[in-house]
């Protein structure tokens, strides 16, 4: 059963060992040779690495982290459409952290790239493993700061401010995205503005 299938039907422990399974599987088959001399390589059993035995270059599994942005203006959170959804769509913002960065710059520039727009008050909300391949997801909320949306066309197709109670179609609940939109349309519900 593919991965992204059993996301929907499985319970949190199971997911957890399949992303866990998927990301392994996936860093095994992809470092079978030694990236510095091409000498096959073996996986050493104390620790999950993969080790050249003839140059000693040992590789552990790759995690590509990944911001995740919800921006709040009023009442209002901003979703955002990609080419590559699925039909009708929307979440929110996000994109892989660029070495020598830190979480919090990638937000910003993120936002920046994608739809033009400033934040500020950035807040951590929680992560998530994504193993499509190696991901770790990390998700922020931020206030508007300034700017009109101006979406990046190889990037996003639509973004628009939508209000909590006349969302769009949204991400399943299991993924990351649609935990942070729920979380936030719940402390917008609830009156608790300070806490998001």
């Amino acid at each position: 059963m593919p991965l992204r299938s059993l996301l929907n039907t499985a319970g949190a422990e199971a997911i957890s060992l399949a992303r866990r399974a998927v990301l392994l599987l996936d860093w095994q088959k992809n470092h079978r040779y030694c990236g510095r001399c091409g000498t096959p390589t073996s996986r050493r059993q104390e620790e999950f690495c993969m080790v050249c035995p003839a140059c000693g270059l040992v590789v552990y599994p790759r995690i590509s982290p990944a911001v995740m942005v919800l921006i709040r203006r009023d009442n209002e959170l901003l979703l955002a459409r990609s080419p590559r959804f699925k039909p009708g769509v929307y979440s929110a913002l996000a994109g892989f952290v660029e070495a020598g960065e830190t979480l919090e710059q990638c937000a910003i520039r993120e936002i920046r790239e994608e739809v033009g727009l400033e934040i500020s008050n950035l807040r951590y909300f929680r992560s998530q493993s994504w193993p499509f391949p190696d991901s770790l997801m990390v998700a922020f909320f931020a206030d508007y700061a300034g700017g009109s949306i101006t979406p990046e066309p190889s990037e996003i197709e639509d973004a628009r401010w939508f209000l909590p109670d006349a969302l769009p179609p949204l991400p399943e609940p299991v993924s990351l995205a649609r935990q942070l939109i729920d979380a936030a349309c719940s402390r917008l519900d609830t009156g608790g503005l300070g806490l998001y």
